[in-house]
């Protein structure tokens, strides 16, 4: 589950974000992020997806 996350994350960086923690804190920054910038969106989702891998397990 986790590579569909990193894949998403890399092509949709809010919808990786969302998957793996919902309609979070998280999710919403994402948003801004990849308004600002796509790669600053995707480098943040790939963080979230890492960071948060044992709280939410698939």
């Amino acid at each position: 589950m986790d590579l569909i996350r990193i894949i998403l994350a890399l092509l949709l960086p809010p919808v990786g974000v969302f998957l793996q923690v919902g309609f979070g804190a998280q999710f919403w920054i994402n948003i801004l992020l990849t308004l600002l910038g796509y790669i600053p969106g995707m480098i943040h989702a790939l963080w979230v997806i890492v960071k948060h891998r044992d709280r939410y397990p698939a």
